[in-house]
């Protein structure tokens, strides 16, 4: 690492870090792996009716090979947003790309079940933190006021690594066979990865002194920093909002191959593809109302909050009925449920963005990346890792498409939880703030740092 000076007005919150062309480079470079994140860890979706067939697998164990990734990111986005906070956030995002990538590609030597839910929780493992560390990342490079914009980019292209994993795992699995996709999805992550090593990193934003020492060891940071998130009510709530839509979305994504396979028996490769149209709704969706949400917020930031709820009862709307018509007495072509499903996708992706930069505005910016773990942890515990999971118990007693219809009522808990969070978030965003100029001088005269 070589450091270099950064005087005051580059470390404050309303420019770029190290100036816009390493601003954006970085952001290439973590957008990057953000596909190929993604792209891991839905290629499986588009296989289920392959192993269904081969392994004669339940849909709660297919439920449970998506669910297994979330709940081990879950488990390891914590842990690794703490190390990564107090070291290098660049070297950690390219030892997890190593990791994830050689996990997927072992994929094709499973033999059973089992062997293939370890590789998967291995996948999970390698993704741990990344979401959170990389945004945290990108977020400090650009200005206060594009953040908004710029997160709901990067975790875009969770719908766009989704897209392409859900696409790319049907047509490779009709030609080559199914476990050849792994091997095909996971090669150019480790190429990505030795690529990143290029990136700026920013060192550690001081601490109070108090916070500082309890830092020194994982579990008293874990403490510290979690008092010092609690103060948050709106990280609180926006936290659960951010899960109970995730319900929602990570749902619709995993079991729609399969749904329109059993619905109207189509081919597994072209369900695919369908699928994959309606996860591409969801990635132009996330940048669109991103955007719509910055905009909205710039005089009345509780605003943002409001017209997430707004959107969440809309997408519920959308998909109940398109999932539901037969149950609820209307007689619906195939071509009009599926416009209500690919309308449901592009609405309900609408807190992807907003959330992630929601909760960076309402902390300390020395815990930035460890506090997005925390908004990490709900998100795939109680949200990625519960949709699949709930969709494949269910469907195993009741059928695939009363799951489907039930699923969107998570879209209500979501509104309500970004009403309360909006009570609040004014307030905590003031007391949160951004460093000081001295503080922001003093850590960046080392602070411009980092090329490794």
């Amino acid at each position: 690492m070589h450091a270099h000076s950064l005087d005051a007005k580059q470390g404050s919150g309303d420019s770029y870090l190290f100036g816009p062309r390493q601003a954006w480079f970085a952001f290439a470079m973590t957008l990057g792996l953000m596909v190929f994140d993604y792209i891991d860890r839905q290629v499986i979706v588009s296989l289920f009716p392959y192993m269904k067939i081969e392994w004669g697998l339940s849909d709660k164990q297919l439920g449970a090979l998506v669910s297994v990734v979330s709940v081990t990111v879950a488990l390891g986005a914590l842990p690794v947003a703490l190390f990564a906070d107090r070291t290098s956030r660049v070297k950690s995002i390219v030892v997890m790309a190593t990791v994830w990538s050689m996990a997927t590609i072992s994929c094709i030597f499973t033999r059973g079940f089992g062997q293939l839910l370890a590789a998967r929780a291995m996948v999970g493992l390698g993704e741990a933190g990344y979401g959170s560390v990389g945004g945290a990342l990108i977020a400090s490079h650009f200005p206060a006021r594009m953040r908004g914009a710029v997160m709901a980019g990067f975790f875009a292209m969770a719908s766009v690594g989704s897209v392409l994993g859900v696409m790319l795992g049907g047509l490779i699995a009709a030609k080559w066979g199914w476990k050849a996709a792994f091997g095909a999805v996971g090669i150019p992550g480790l190429l990505l990865a030795l690529l990143y090593l290029k990136v700026r990193d920013y060192r550690t934003v001081e601490l109070t002194p108090r916070l500082d020492r309890a830092t020194r060891s994982t579990l008293s940071a874990a403490k510290a920093i979690t008092r010092a998130l609690i103060r948050s009510r709106t990280m609180l709530w926006v936290c659960v909002g951010g899960a109970a839509q995730l319900i929602v979305v990570s749902a619709i994504w995993s079991w729609l191959p399969s749904f329109l396979n059993r619905e109207y028996g189509i081919a597994p490769a072209e369900a695919a593809v369908k699928a994959a149209l309606v996860v591409l709704c969801g990635a132009l969706g996330s940048v669109v109302w991103g955007t719509v949400v910055d905009r909205a917020g710039a005089r009345r930031p509780q605003a943002k909050l409001h017209i997430m709820a707004l959107l969440c009862i809309a997408s519920l709307l959308a998909m109940v009925v398109a999932f539901g018509a037969p149950r609820l007495g209307l007689e619906l072509p195939a071509q009009a449920r599926f416009a209500l499903i690919a309308l449901g996708g592009f609405l309900m992706t609408c807190t992807v963005g907003p959330v992630a930069a929601i909760v960076i505005d309402v902390i300390h910016p020395g815990i930035r990346a460890t506090g997005a773990s925390v908004l990490a942890l709900f998100q795939n515990l109680f949200g990625l890792a519960a949709g699949p999971f709930i969709v494949g118990v269910v469907s195993d007693s009741w059928g695939l498409t009363t799951a489907l219809t039930a699923i969107p009522a998570f879209g209500l808990l979501a509104a309500l939880a970004f009403r309360s969070a909006a009570r609040t978030y004014e307030a905590d965003m003031q007391r949160a703030g951004e460093p000081p100029a001295e503080a922001a001088t003093a850590t960046a005269a080392g602070a411009q740092t980092a090329h490794a």
